[in-house]
């Protein structure tokens, strides 16, 4: 294969909502470059970004993917993104390596919560947009309807470049910069020609916002365009390729994927005016838990840094990576900064879907793949350099929906540890966890989706079906008044027999645990045996004496007794302690929950109906301050028990439309109702 110099490299994210057609405009990009001879539809399962066994199965983009275009003699590196919020570890891959965003809009649905949340995430990235509005052969799109809620949403950057004809004629498209109008066939070819006199003025009100945006970037633009000088193609072009650069200019262009409408005039447009990877001029590093930058140097020392992994089943471990600096070929070997391990780079390959085409060599900003790397894991950097700092990692989001595991085969837990260990290097949105406690494996994931397609991996790649139920909430008990005891056991049974007798006092204590002390006197009971009463006390405490949950918080003072010279032993001891226990019945216990310290992250018009349903979950609001860095979010602080926050991230997404989020950790133990607290006994009870 050809190489590319970094001057011809562009890479970029398609983001957007679940359902706007980012898989449709790879697909049509890779057919109109000759990349691939056939037109696929993720309708029907063909397509080449969405070639994983559940993305056919399911109709919808999972994993970010990526799909090499050759254009114009430019390599521009398409990184296909799911929609669907419950992926968005793949869409923080994407737009760490990437250089721009394209963010695809659907010409009828007009601004999602998916077209919002792409935006914030490009922009927290630190990477300029564009728009390409999809679907404009909808016969319900409007293009003047759907551009000013883009501009009044996103502000006056956003400026049309190629938009389309209107009154119907949505196959015919008006290129802004030139003037010319492109009349589309039903087999998407298009030809030039001039515009038509009914849409003259439109196009020019049109461009004359363009040209306001263009102006924008330089005095001496800005001096021509008011003084009614013309701006020339060539000016335009590179005031739109500086202007895309700074975050001045956000381009639209419309069209249809399916149609090819647009799609050229979009990769010409990244062609000329879109960033390659040198723009920023330098990256960011992690140096002593602090944020340095460096220049970037073609030129430089090769080094890389990991975005994405993937357990393929047949392939092995699929280490994708961005050339950060330098150039990579394969005869070299590099350092991991993390592991320490040197790895070597024999076979370096591009992924067009599943394609692998193997490749002698990369340039700085090229994105490769390198298979079986065993000591090399995602947010990992790797460089020949001797005093290199790694780069800056990608911060995932942390999952909060957990469920548990049950298989549904004996004797498969290893087989799900084992494939949950592949899926955890692949995605670092899943947490796992076997709770000893409630003897469950629990999985967590930012969604119910989320949680779907794991268990189908786990199925499909590893041969082992489960289950997901409710997971247990481990209860606490302890009691709430002082009360004294007395426990005895006694046993003849001819020869020698068993004798323990103890007397206690039981109260509410501070440490968490059992606070043992002995006020015996007289020698009512020998000191030999004092360890053996606490001993049969803490293991007594395992279960507690309401629903068998752990007891907590517990006093025991021995202060009386008695002992037989040969028939007491520690055992005898240890069960009069545990009888003396049982007696806990009488000192008022109660069960305790865990609670949650929440902190919601919603806009502001949406903070009463969380409060509201706070308010429904037994939550307790502390307080509400301004998001930082977020305008228009609050963070909704609150405490809350961890039982009724076992949806919460379904709730939540419906409550905010899918632009709240949380965080919820555990803090203390708080006694539960009494009328809550009877039902969870009566259940535990029913367990046993």
């Amino acid at each position: 294969m050809e190489k590319y110099t970094t001057k011809q490299i562009r890479n970029i994210a398609l983001l957007g909502h679940g359902g706007s057609g980012k898989t449709s405009f790879a697909e049509a990009a890779l057919y109109l470059s000759g990349n691939t001879d056939r037109l696929g539809r993720p309708s029907d399962g063909n397509t080449v970004c969405d070639y994983d066994p559940e993305e056919i199965k399911r109709g919808f983009t999972l994993s970010a993917s990526m799909a090499p275009v050759m254009w114009n003699n430019v390599k521009i590196n398409f990184i296909d993104t799911p929609g669907y919020l419950d992926f968005v570890g793949e869409v923080l891959q994407a737009v760490r390596v990437a250089d721009s965003a394209l963010i695809c809009v659907d010409a009828r649905s007009g601004i999602q919560v998916g077209t919002e949340l792409a935006w914030d995430y490009a922009t927290e990235a630190g990477i300029p947009k564009a728009f390409f509005i999809n679907k404009i052969d909808d016969p319900e799109a409007r293009f003047a309807k759907m551009f000013n809620a883009l501009r009044e949403r996103f502000g006056v950057a956003v400026c049309p470049i190629l938009m389309p004809m209107g009154d119907g004629r949505y196959s015919s498209m008006i290129n802004l910069i030139d003037m010319k109008a492109y009349y589309f066939d039903d087999k998407g070819n298009r030809t030039e020609g001039d515009i038509p006199a009914d849409m003259l003025e439109r196009a020019t009100e049109y461009r004359n916002i363009t040209y306001e945006s263009i102006a924008e970037t330089s005095d001496e633009l800005m001096e021509k365009f008011f003084a009614g000088e013309e701006i020339t193609r060539d000016e335009a072009v590179e005031a739109i390729h500086q202007g895309i650069i700074n975050g001045g200019i956000c381009p639209v262009v419309c069209g249809s994927s399916t149609n090819f409408w647009g799609v050229r005039s979009m990769l010409d447009l990244i062609d000329s005016s879109f960033p390659r990877h040198t723009a920023k001029k330098n990256e960011q590093l992690i140096d002593g838990g602090e944020t340095a930058d460096t220049p970037i140097e073609p030129d430089g020392t090769a080094s890389i840094f990991v975005f994405k992994t993937v357990a393929d089943p047949f392939v092995g471990k699929m280490t994708f990576f961005k050339v950060m600096n330098g150039t990579l070929d394969n005869t070299m070997s590099l350092r991991n900064l993390t592991s320490g391990v040197t790895e070597k780079f024999g076979h370096i390959y591009i992924v067009r879907g599943k394609k692998q085409i193997e490749v002698d060599s990369l340039s700085c900003g090229d994105i490769g793949m390198i298979p079986k790397l065993v000591s090399t894991n995602t947010n990992d950097t790797l460089t020949v350099a001797p005093t290199a700092k790694p780069y800056r990692k990608i911060i995932f989001p942390e999952p909060f929906l957990t469920m548990a595991i049950v298989p549904k085969a004996k004797g498969d837990e290893d087989k799900i540890s084992v494939g949950l260990t592949r899926l955890l290097e692949e995605d670092y949105t899943i947490k796992y966890e076997n709770n000893a406690e409630t003897k469950q494996q629990l999985i967590s994931g930012l969604g119910d989706i989320h949680l779907d397609v794991i268990v189908s991996r786990l199925k499909s790649r590893y041969g082992t079906s489960v289950e997901l139920t409710q997971p247990k909430i481990a209860y606490r008990e302890t009691i709430k008044k002082k009360l004294q005891v007395e426990g005895k056991h006694k046993k003849q049974s001819g020869g020698h027999g068993q004798y323990g007798h103890v007397r206690i006092t039981f109260a509410p204590g501070e440490a968490e645990g059992l606070t043992f002390t002995e006020s015996v006197v007289g020698g009512a009971v020998p000191k030999n045996f004092f360890p053996a009463v606490e001993k049969g006390l803490a293991e007594s405490m395992v279960k507690g004496v309401l629903a068998g949950y752990p007891m907590v918080h517990l006093a025991a003072d021995l202060y009386d007794g008695s002992y037989h010279d040969v028939d007491s032993s520690e055992m005898a001891f240890k069960i009069a302690a545990n009888l003396a226990y049982k007696e806990l019945v009488k000192a008022s216990p109660v069960l305790l929950e865990p609670i949650g310290l929440l902190k919601v992250y919603v806009p502001d018009s949406m903070v009463g109906d969380v409060i509201g349903d706070l308010n429904k979950r037994r939550g307790r609001v502390l307080g509400m301050s301004a998001a930082e860095g977020r305008e228009g979010y609050q963070v909704v602080e609150a405490e809350a028990p961890k039982s009724e926050m076992m949806d919460y991230t379904i709730a939540l997404r419906a409550l905010s439309q899918g632009k709240g989020k949380y965080t919820f950790y555990f803090t203390r133990y708080e006694e539960v109702p009494a009328m809550i607290a009877q039902k969870i006994i009566d259940e535990a009870k029913a367990a046993q």
